[in-house]
């Protein structure tokens, strides 16, 4: 890299390696070190820490404005790594090229950003590829500033990320509103913004004296709800923090890749009109061509009876004409007066304790509807709280077919390493509805279920905690984490 100790003015490198130690100067008065030694030789090490280390230079795959690729350029800006940003056509097309065999031969999951380096490395995940093109002074000099560093990293992902997620994205008109849950957001947000506050109240930067990459990450992760929904009057008391932010954003490094920030003068609302427009289209079916004149018709029967026989289905054909087309398993069900979908947008776009609970209890069919309490059998194993809301959401993605018949609110209680997971689920009928179809069998056997009596007060009360994500949860004897809403 052409960067030496001579170069900046230092004693050769070997001499802080040992081979030949630098003797602390003295002053004259009985041989008492200087006080700021300690601090030069630090501040001598870690200069040529920078020029020695090895550039991870090579391509960031992303698509365009993605603040988690942002993580990684800003601490490329400060490292001095190079990275080549591809995020459009024609060398990135996103949900193609990440997509391809080649990109999933490097990257499996097919997620962005990713990197790979010029010498052939490659690796994925935001926080990786930050600590990766990062240098030594970004990551924390000490093991102790290293050890903050990544605490706050964590804290972004695990405390910032999830409701600041669930309040704007909903702005952005790429996720659907839900009020209950938005409120909840924006009181978790609060407690986020205090915590945050209160710790920058005696200090510029998060670790130490200089930018880290936990100031990377927690601005990356802060910044959409600075510009779509923190307005003036929202983040006013949040001053320490705002004065942080401010710091960081107008930090060189940071303007090179995030350009002038504007903050939020107007709180975003979600637009429905807006969501609706972000939805991909239905494509029309063709139209259908005007009918033949009868000859023409005659004629086309005669060629498709002639050629029929040459088409010949293969054994694994056959086997799939055989089979009877799948059955709803709620069919043979009465008409039931309860209408589940009434009460999904009173529970989405009203106020659950005022509106939505009323309307589910006036209108609720205990003879056709029944209600149940399902507990995850296996607390023991949740570590991470991210990574049980992950098992929440995997669980609702591959019940997407029974969303028409049932409704549930499942709740993460407690926090890392001592959690559990238990929700209210609403059903169509009376069954347990997970056996009546193979493709809604995967995890309900990881969840022990009991039927509860629409009539009994312990419904009722679990009802309205668990649709409120409030109350005392005497059951569970654990915190509200966070909630999730089948529907």
């Amino acid at each position: 890299m052409g960067c030496s100790g001579k170069s900046l003015g230092l004693p050769p490198v070997n001499h802080l390696r040992g081979h030949a130690p630098l003797s602390p100067p003295h002053d004259g008065a009985g041989g008492r070190r200087l006080s700021f030694y300690d601090a030069a030789v630090r501040r001598i090490a870690l200069s040529l820490s920078s020029c020695l280390w090895k550039m991870a230079d090579g391509i960031l795959y992303t698509y365009p404005e993605n603040w988690r690729a942002f993580k990684a350029l800003i601490a490329a800006q400060y490292s001095g790594s190079k990275l080549r940003l591809q995020s459009g056509p024609p060398h990135f097309i996103f949900g193609q090229t990440n997509r391809s065999a080649g990109f999933l031969q490097k990257f499996p999951l097919g997620k962005v950003p990713a990197f790979e380096g010029d010498d052939g490395f490659c690796i994925f995940e935001s926080n990786a590829i930050a600590h990766y093109v990062a240098n030594d002074a970004l990551r924390g000099a000490t093991k102790e500033e290293a050890a903050l560093v990544l605490q706050w990293v964590s804290f972004a992902d695990s405390d910032i990320i999830p409701p600041a997620s669930t309040w704007v994205f909903p702005t952005l008109g790429i996720m659907q509103y839900n009020k209950q849950a938005t409120e909840h957001a924006k009181e978790e947000v609060k407690k986020v913004l205090g915590v945050l506050n209160e710790y920058l109240k005696t200090r510029t930067f998060l670790v130490g004296e200089r930018v880290t990459l936990a100031d990377i990450t927690v601005v990356c992760s802060l910044l959409w709800l600075y510009k779509q929904v923190l307005d003036p009057s929202f983040r006013q008391p949040y001053t320490n923090m705002n004065r942080w932010f401010i710091t960081c954003i107008n930090q060189p490094q940071f303007k090179a890749i995030l350009g002038e920030v504007k903050l939020c003068e107007k709180m975003a609302q979600f637009d429905a009109k807006k969501f609706a427009e972000m939805q991909p289209k239905k494509e029309k079916a063709p139209k259908e061509p005007k009918e033949p004149k009868p000859q023409e018709k005659k004629e086309k029967k005669e060629e498709k009876k002639k050629s029929a026989p040459e088409e010949e289905l293969d054994a694994c054909e056959e086997v799939l004409s055989s089979e009877p087309k799948a059955k709803d398993p709620f069919a043979h069900l009465p008409k039931s007066s309860f209408i589940l979908d009434e009460f999904k947008r009173k529970y989405s776009n009203e106020d659950t304790l005022s509106v939505a609970l009323p309307h589910f209890w006036e209108h609720f069919d205990k003879e056709g509807w029944s209600i149940w309490y399902g507990e995850y059998r296996y607390p023991t194993e949740l570590t991470l709280t991210f990574m049980s809301c992950n098992l929440i959401s995997g669980m609702f993605q591959r019940l997407d077919k029974l969303r028409k018949n049932a409704f549930a609110s499942v709740i993460l209680f407690g926090a890392n390493n001592e959690s559990s997971i238990s929700g209210i689920w609403v059903f169509r009928g009376h069954e347990l509805a997970f056996p009546m179809s193979a493709d809604w069998q995967v995890d309900y056997e990881s969840y022990s279920w009991r039927k509860l009596d629409a009539d009994s007060e312990e419904c009722r009360t679990m009802v309205k905690e668990y649709f409120t994500w409030e109350g005392e949860f005497k059951h569970v004897g654990k915190t509200f984490n966070q909630g999730k809403i089948f529907k």
